[in-house]
C-alpha cells in the first residue's frame, strides 16, 4: 500500500514530511511506509548493528554499522526515484559524517555502502530477494545478507559484476563474510537475536 498517488522525484523525497513519525521508502516515485515489524525483526536488526560494530572495534576499521538509519538511493526503472532503508547498513565512518548537516541519504554518484542486511518480514519477502538483490547489485554494493527467521537461513550474496553469487546458510552454519571475515555468527545466533 502507498502513501500517495501522485509521483514524486528522488530530491520530493528528500523534502517530504507529512508531519508524523512514519518512515518512507520510495519506490518508482510512490512513498511506502515502512512497517514496525515484530520485535523479533528488531532484535534481529539491533543484535546485527551491535556485533557489527564490535567487529570493526576489534578490528580498528575506519568504518561504522547504523540501523535503520541510512537511505540508498536506488537505479530502480527509469527514473532514479527509489530509496530504500536498509535494516542494517555498514558505510565508511567518513562517509557518515559526511551527512551530519543532510538527509542520511547515500546518493547514486557516491561510493555506495559495504554491507547492508534485509530481515524478511510477510510484507517484505519478495522485494528482499528479488527487488533489492537487483537494486544493490546494480549499485555495486559488495555484500548483502537476506535474513529470513520465516525459512530459518541466512543467504550471503557476494558481488561478482554486478549480480550476487548466494550462499545460503542454515542452522549452526557459520557466515563467511568477505566484508568482516573475524566475524563469527552462525544462523541460529542471527535468528535467535543472541550469542
Amino acid at each position: 500500500m502507498t502513501a500517495t498517488t501522485q509521483k514524486l522525484t528522488f530530491e520530493d523525497y528528500l523534502a517530504y514530511h507529512d508531519g508524523t513519525d512514519t518512515r518512507y521508502e520510495l519506490v518508482d516515485g510512490e512513498l511506502v511506509p515502512m512497517s514496525l515489524g515484530t520485535g523479533q525483526h528488531g532484535r534481529i536488526i539491533e543484535f546485527l548493528n551491535d556485533q557489527f560494530r564490535d567487529e570493526i572495534k576489534r578490528q580498528q576499521l575506519p568504518w561504522t554499522a547504523k540501523a535503520m538509519m541510512v537511505g540508498v538511493q536506488s537505479p530502480r526503472g527509469r527514473r532514479w526515484d527509489t530509496s530504500r532503508i536498509p535494516d542494517v547498513t555498514i558505510l565508511p565512518l567518513g562517509q557518515w559524517d559526511a551527512m551530519a548537516d543532510r538527509e542520511a541519504v547515500i546518493r547514486l554518484h557516491e561510493p555506495p555502502p559495504l554491507l547492508v542486511v534485509e530481515v524478511v518480514s510477510d510484507s517484505t519477502e519478495a522485494d528482499d530477494y528479488r527487488s533489492k538483490r537487483s537494486e544493490y547489485g546494480l549499485l555495486e554494493i559488495p555484500e548483502y545478507w537476506i535474513v529470513d527467521s520465516l525459512d530459518k537461513k541466512v543467504t550471503l550474496c557476494v558481488l561478482d559484476h554486478q549480480f550476487y553469487d548466494s550462499t545460503e546458510v542454515w542452522a549452526d552454519q557459520q557466515i563467511q563474510s568477505p566484508t568482516l571475515p573475524g566475524l563469527h555468527l552462525s544462523t541460529n545466533q542471527i535468528l535467535a537475536g543472541k550469542l
